[in-house]
């Protein structure tokens, strides 16, 4: 317990804490939208199995520090870039979020609502495997940079877990809030897109610093704030009727 007297961990603690709840925040949101697809008795269900298995995946990935720091090593180069077992999962992962971000603004905007049939409907199962998918890119990447903060196994899980627990408690307000309002939902989309986007450049390896991405996240959301208490007399517009209107 020596790291409880050393100032360096308790702002290791804080630092690490602050990316968990960012990293949490980006899991809610995902499954917000995976899970409104599913019938309405199985979506808290969602919500909470998917950050539990957030949280449990990080932590299996502490134990299993030493093989996350070989990812880091080289496996191949193309021309001038090299491509380390980490970037590989980066470029995965940001394919993934692409792929599936840009699916769901189609739908949203294009597809009719309540058609989807049986055969393509979305399981329980399902949503916690791509949520677990996307957690493995976010995770990897998490506990890299927490190895890079301290050296203290312990200050790493009760970030984790007290993350966790935060997530739990605020996820409820955040799931219904996007799914209430279509355009906060496109603009989750949207954030997705980007994260997606960044997740590709640092596979490439391109940094680009994360401040710059959750400031025009952040200001993103204000501006969306300010709308919806502008409209918070009118009914939202729905996606169909929003592709009437374009229509006409």
């Amino acid at each position: 317990m020596e790291w409880m007297s050393d100032p360096t961990a308790w702002s290791a603690l804080a630092a690490l804490l602050t990316l968990e709840i960012v990293l949490g925040v980006d899991n809610v949101v995902f499954i917000s939208i995976l899970a409104s697809k599913l019938p309405v008795e199985q979506q808290d269900k969602a919500r909470k199995i998917g950050l539990l298995a957030a949280g449990g995946m990080r932590i299996v990935l502490l134990l299993a520090i030493g093989w996350i720091i070989t990812l880091k090593k080289e496996l191949f180069t193309i021309g001038s870039v090299g491509f380390s077992g980490k970037e590989l999962i980066l470029l995965a992962g940001g394919l993934f979020l692409i792929y599936k971000a840009t699916k769901e603004i189609h739908h949203k905007l294009e597809g009719e609502e309540g058609t989807v049939s049986a055969k393509v409907a979305p399981t329980l199962a399902a949503v916690i495997g791509q949520v677990l998918l996307l957690d493995l890119v976010f995770s990897v990447d998490s506990v890299i940079t927490a190895v890079g903060m301290t050296t203290y196994v312990p200050v790493m899980v009760i970030a984790i877990l007290t993350s966790v627990v935060i997530m739990l408690v605020a996820s409820k307000a955040i799931y219904t809030f996007v799914n209430a309002h279509p355009s906060v939902k496109i603009l989750a989309l949207a954030f997705l897109l980007l994260i997606g986007v960044t997740l590709l450049a640092e596979g490439f390896g391109e940094k680009i610093p994360k401040g710059y991405i959750y400031a025009s996240m952040t200001f993103s959301v204000f501006v969306e704030v300010l709308n919806l208490r502008v409209r918070s007399k009118k009914k939202p517009v729905e996606p169909v009727h929003l592709r009437e209107t374009i229509t006409k």
